[in-house]
């Protein structure tokens, strides 16, 4: 028997905790949940190819209908399923920029010292486990950023990039992202819980 959900309206990541205890309630079955975003629409997807299952999606204008079929015997993992879990470096260490600038004052010097900042995490004996980006952090992922070359380094060597996809969605810039994935609230409290360090510039 197939469950519907009904998360319209709703950001991430309340539709992936929707689904998660949803899914968690059944032995097996499947869910309908209908969603208005494409931030959601991703990360439901990112559930379903977590459990092994292959989301099916559906859509009526601005409405999108993903389902997923749990297996009777299936789990869903218990950390956030939209992610993979980052490589065990750094010793945990979660670094979470929430703006373009580094420190308060000068906008110019700010670009500068986070340039600066970016490349040296490049050099620096250990690597953060992962990169947080949210509000206007995420510009340093998006096409044009100073820093790209550089977070491209990072997560070439194991650093996990996340840039929030509700920040994004509101600065207009998704469709810019050049490196990392698109993340969303449920994900990043996750990583910083998991994190042994919390570093927040």
């Amino acid at each position: 028997m197939n469950k519907e959900l009904d998360a319209r309206g709703l950001a991430c990541p309340q539709p992936v905790i929707m689904a998660k205890k949803a899914l968690d309630g059944m032995e097996e079955g499947g869910i309908t949940i209908a969603v208005d975003n494409e931030t959601a629409v991703e990360n439901l997807s990112r559930l379903a190819e977590s459990m092994g299952a292959q989301p099916k999606i559906r859509r009526d204008g601005t409405t999108a209908y993903i389902t997923i079929e749990k297996a009777k015997g299936q789990a869903v993992p218990e950390q956030q399923a939209c992610c993979t879990p980052a490589a065990p470096q750094g010793k945990g260490l979660a670094i979470m920029i929430s703006s373009n600038l580094f420190g308060v004052g000068d906008e110019e010097l700010g670009t500068l010292l986070m340039k600066n900042y970016i490349y040296t995490l490049t050099q620096a004996d250990i690597k953060p486990a992962a990169l947080i980006f949210i509000n206007k952090g995420v510009f340093l992922a998006i096409s044009g950023s100073q820093s790209l070359g550089d977070l491209k380094k990072l997560a070439e060597g194991g650093t996990e990039i996340l840039a929030c996809g509700t920040c994004l969605d509101f600065y207009g810039v998704k469709d810019k992202l050049e490196v990392g994935r698109v993340s969303n609230m449920y994900d990043i409290v996750e990583k910083m819980n998991a994190a042994s360090n919390t570093i927040k510039i």
